[in-house]
């Protein structure tokens, strides 16, 4: 299978041309599974329902229709309204700081090792995180008997290891820890480059620091496609 290659997470990217596009319900189905893992974490603003724009989904289905046989993909979230954005960023930060030991670092210092795993809350719906679009979507692969495949770390975990390419590096894996099984690497490498390219080649791009998270039409789509974003912000269920 095609190795995943090595790219930088996007740099603030503003250019745009905005386009009306409807909200799909995402609903389960012979190929996908929804199971949105914000209300099961207990989030406050948690939205139990799986929204996507209307293209994004027609993609997602069309990725869908390529998994091999048995497989379905798992949905963990897609579109979040603003409030959600704000709280996770509350939440994890405050988790974040305790396991990197940012305590004593400057402010700047702390916020840019948050900003690394979770999108500052900037009320701005023409430059906006990225899920608040309804462009973004999180998800995994389930096998033939419902068991998510192994991608080497958890949903919204904060380790390197959750990087895109990681596993296809084998100087970096030794190099964290001599121990790591080699079949089980290789796994875990299929795996994650089995998602990548389902989701690559039906129109969407990665988010490089996280395996799980792939776009169509917002800013993180544009800067890596070199086109003007199609989706603007959407902050609260009431404005779809």
């Amino acid at each position: 299978m095609r190795t995943i290659p090595h790219i930088e997470d996007p740099a603030r990217y503003t250019q745009r041309d905005f386009q009306t596009s409807d909200f799909i319900e995402i609903l389960p189905s012979e190929k996908i599974d929804v199971q949105m893992q914000y209300p099961i974490l207990g989030m406050q603003q948690a939205q139990p329902r799986c929204f996507l724009r209307k293209e994004a989904a027609e993609r997602l289905y069309a990725a869908a229709s390529n998994l091999p046989k048995g497989m379905r993909f798992r949905i963990w979230d897609a579109w979040r309204p603003f409030a959600l954005q704000h709280e996770l960023y509350e939440v994890y930060s405050k988790d974040i700081i305790r396991d990197f030991h940012l305590e004593n670092v400057s402010e700047e210092e702390r916020s840019a090792v948050i900003r690394g795993f979770v999108s500052d809350p900037i009320p701005d719906r023409d430059v906006p995180p990225m899920h608040t679009t309804g462009g973004a979507v999180d998800l995994t692969i389930l096998d033939s008997n419902g068991a998510e495949l192994d991608m080497g770390t958890k949903f919204d975990a904060f380790t390197t290891r959750t990087i895109t390419d990681f596993f296809e590096n084998d100087e970096i894996i030794s190099n964290q820890d001599p121990q790591w099984n080699e079949a089980h690497v290789k796994l875990i490498r299929e795996n994650r480059r089995l998602l990548y390219w389902l989701m690559i080649d039906a129109g969407f791009t990665n988010l490089p620091s996280e395996w799980w998270h792939y776009d169509f039409g917002d800013r993180a789509w544009g800067y890596y496609k070199q086109r003007p974003a199609i989706y603007k912000g959407v902050f609260t269920r009431e404005e779809m």
